[in-house]
């Protein structure tokens, strides 16, 4: 699922298999994975579910809940791209072709992007809306004055890339059960939770 570094001719010894991709993500780096993952399809589903009732009575809560895990979201972001950038990943096996290999990066960075740009946009759309930014009942602080057409600017292209990253997990989704249904190469045991060597 992931290519960076190259990887020293012992690791990619010949044959396939978890025998000949000994290595494997830190728990952290899984911890962190998994938990983005999960997080990241709540905030997609409280979001579309808060857009069918925002004009019902209490769908501010909605609201505000989406803005606080939004903020924090930013945060555990930061932590795992920070985590990638001391730690990174061995190259996939020899067998991955080099294309899949670069597009798995591409895949990747355009994922990172996404779980930076989005929680920014819906940020700058509430920070100018008539109820700004609240963290769990907590006044942020207004560097905007509401602007109601520029909110909806920037809460449209919220929207539009959560699309964007709804694809592109889809992508890195088939690309992982690619390698552990079909390539059987041990690449997705590499971020899965079964205890191995690092």
């Amino acid at each position: 699922m992931n290519a960076s570094a190259p990887t020293p001719p012992s690791s990619r010894a010949a044959g396939s298999g978890l025998s000949a991709l000994p290595w494997r993500y830190s728990a952290t780096a899984i911890a962190l994975h998994w938990l983005l993952a999960v997080w990241l399809c709540g905030m997609a589903a409280v979001g579309w579910y808060m857009m069918s009732v925002e004009d019902q009575p209490g769908s501010v809560v909605y609201f505000q809940l989406h803005k606080s895990f939004g903020l924090l979201l930013v945060v555990a972001v930061v932590a795992r791209l920070a985590w990638r950038l001391g730690h990174r990943p061995a190259a996939l096996p020899a067998s991955v072709a080099a294309w899949q290999a670069r597009l798995s990066l591409v895949v990747q960075g355009l994922l990172y992007a996404l779980m930076l740009a989005i929680p920014l946009s819906g940020y700058l759309g509430a920070s100018h809306s008539k109820s700004g930014v609240q963290l769990f009942g907590i006044e942020t602080p207004r560097w905007a004055l509401p602007d109601h057409d520029r909110a909806e600017q920037f809460f449209g292209i919220h929207g539009l890339l959560v699309w964007v990253l709804v694809a592109a997990v889809v992508l890195h989704l088939l690309g992982a059960l690619k390698h552990l249904l079909v390539d059987r190469d041990g690449v997705f045991q590499r971020m899965w939770f079964k205890a191995g060597k690092r």
